[in-house]
């Protein structure tokens, strides 16, 4: 079963909600934020998340074949070990980032670390046999967007807000797994 458009769009925007959350305190170290700066930022963030997932779909292919019984299983466990984690994280006490973060060393750590997480929804999105295209264009969008406007958002907020959109992001991931196991087990 192939997720829908807003079952997608909404798992683009859990994970980008981690990038967002980043961006924010970014953009909270940077003294006048110009666009260039968010744009650059929301590329990075933006392209590795569009990445990963196509990068964990290739691998979920090649087992899924070996795991069709329990995939559902899977995706349930995936998203969910997600999703727990980031609500853990949401609770802990960040250390305030002294690094320059709009250098390409700084981007490209701070963008692999957001999107591991994409990997993992990509092998699931191998085991619901979704298609990949559409999907990483949505999750690459959905982030760049939402990571522009975070490096803006978070040089005026000075980061309030950067726990709880972890907090949030684990739950939507948790709540599309629900949704994954209970439509496999109770829509046949």
């Amino acid at each position: 079963m192939s997720p829908s458009f807003f079952l997608i769009l909404a798992m683009a925007v859990g994970l980008s909600l981690d990038a967002f959350a980043v961006a924010m305190a970014s953009g909270s170290v940077i003294p006048r934020v110009r666009k260039r700066d968010a744009f650059k930022i929301a590329i990075f963030f933006g392209g590795f998340q569009a990445i990963m997932p196509l990068i964990g779909w290739l691998a979920g292919i090649g087992i899924r074949t070996y795991i069709s019984n329990l995939d559902h299983w899977i995706a349930f466990i995936l998203l969910a070990a997600v999703g727990i984690k980031m609500i853990h994280e949401s609770f802990m006490v960040k250390k305030a980032n002294t690094n320059n973060p709009l250098a390409i060393p700084v981007l490209l750590l701070l963008s692999v670390a957001t999107s591991i997480d994409a990997f993992a929804v990509g092998v699931t999105l191998s085991l619901l046999h979704a298609g990949i295209i559409v999907t990483i264009l949505i999750i690459g969008a959905t982030t760049f967007i939402l990571t522009f406007l975070g490096v803006f958002a978070g040089n005026r907020a000075r980061v309030l807000l950067e726990s709880r959109m972890e907090l949030a992001s684990g739950i939507i991931l948790m709540l599309i797994g629900f949704k994954i196991l209970a439509d496999h087990l109770f829509v046949r």
